[in-house]
């Protein structure tokens, strides 16, 4: 039986090249033992941070050779609530190289395969002297390409102590910072 309120929809869903992996800590979390919101964006960070050090050198590779990648947008749709102690692997890949942006997606998952939360965050490369937009340098764009390949066998993972399309009913933040 069809639902004339949910049309079908068929598309064809890429898989994340980076995964890196976490345990909820105390301090991210309420005193019901629920993660906090903006720990989901951290998480984000973490993965971001870790994608390009896989991939491309390391942020720091970037600030070295004058450049800063700020984040203008984010965005986090919550699912299910990550809990002190969980282990989750917050897997990202990198899109939409154009000038001086591209944006990265997210998916967190628990290890038994739950989906928490996934999202986006959208990014500017700027001369770290001047803040002015910068196009993405060639040699990130290639090292992004290279990883997003999907012939590539790239997909990394990484450990830490510390899916897939977002919609309309999360919450998002917006801002200048950098990573």
């Amino acid at each position: 039986m069809s639902r004339p309120d949910r049309p079908c929809e068929t598309r064809r869903v890429e898989p994340y090249t980076f995964s890196t992996t976490l345990r909820v800590r105390f301090a991210d979390t309420d005193a019901q033992g629920v993660a906090h919101n903006t720990a989901y964006l951290v998480w984000f960070e973490v993965a971001r941070v870790e994608y390009l050090r896989a991939y491309a050198g390391g942020y720091q590779a970037l600030r070295d050779r004058g450049l800063e990648a700020l984040v203008l947008e984010s965005f986090c749709r919550y699912v299910v609530p990550a809990r002190f102690d969980d282990v989750v692997h917050v897997r990202a890949r990198c899109r939409d190289l154009r000038g001086a942006r591209f944006r990265y997606e997210y998916a967190i998952v628990r290890d038994d395969g739950t989906l928490l939360a996934d999202g986006w965050t959208a990014h500017a490369c700027v001369d770290n002297r001047t803040f002015r937009p910068t196009r993405v340098p060639a040699w990130l764009a290639e090292a992004i390409s290279a990883a997003e390949e999907p012939s590539s066998s790239a997909s990394s993972s990484s450990s830490s102590s510390s899916s897939e399309s977002p919609s309309s009913s999360g919450s998002s933040s917006s801002g200048s910072s950098s990573s």
